[in-house]
């Protein structure tokens, strides 16, 4: 049976958005282009139907993930944001949190395309942590991009911390409520 361009579309989207979930939730490494297929309902030999390489794929599913995180923050201000990102609930749900904390690591051992896939998340991410000062001039503009960029750090690092922890470990609740404390404390 012939697939339709917009069902093979479709199918792409949903490998795509199935290797987001699965790449966060065990890493790069952790995922096989034959186990991603499955998971997504497919063959193993339809793959390269679709992408050149598990590579590109790889730069795609950031780039998906980078866009269902920002999305779903569309409407949290900086505080809730931060309440949230710095959660136990998002620590336990990698494959559905962000991409960045859960694949960072990851990346930086990667294609040069996935890399400059990061670096684009990351840009939008701090541009989505601005807030709209027009008045500012250049030097407070660059100071208050470097405490966004500060701030980013240490939440990303937070969470990859107390997910280094075993579940129980009070540790791991340690990390998550002085990094969130010190992160709202900046940026108010």
């Amino acid at each position: 049976m012939r697939v339709t361009k917009a069902q093979a579309q479709a199918n792409r989207a949903h490998i795509v958005e199935t290797a987001a979930r699965l790449f966060r939730e065990r890493g790069y490494d952790g995922v096989g282009v034959a186990d991603l297929m499955a998971a997504a309902g497919f063959t193993h030999g339809g793959f390269y139907k679709h992408f050149k390489s598990k590579a590109d794929l790889m730069a795609e599913a950031a780039a998906c993930g980078f866009a269902q995180s920002m999305q779903a923050s569309a409407d949290s201000d900086p505080a809730s944001f931060v309440e949230h990102y710095l959660s136990r609930e998002h620590r336990d749900e990698p494959g559905a949190g962000c991409t960045l904390a859960a694949l960072g690591g990851d990346a930086a051992r990667q294609s040069e395309n996935v890399k400059a896939t990061f670096a684009i998340g990351i840009e939008r991410m701090l541009a989505d942590l601005a807030t709209a000062q027009t008045s500012l001039d250049e030097a407070e503009q660059r100071e208050l991009r470097s405490v966004r960029i500060q701030c980013m750090a240490q939440m990303m690092g937070a969470l990859m911390l107390s997910r280094a922890c075993p579940d129980d470990s009070p540790l791991a609740d340690e990390i998550l409520e002085v990094c969130r404390t010190r992160v709202l404390a900046q940026l108010a």
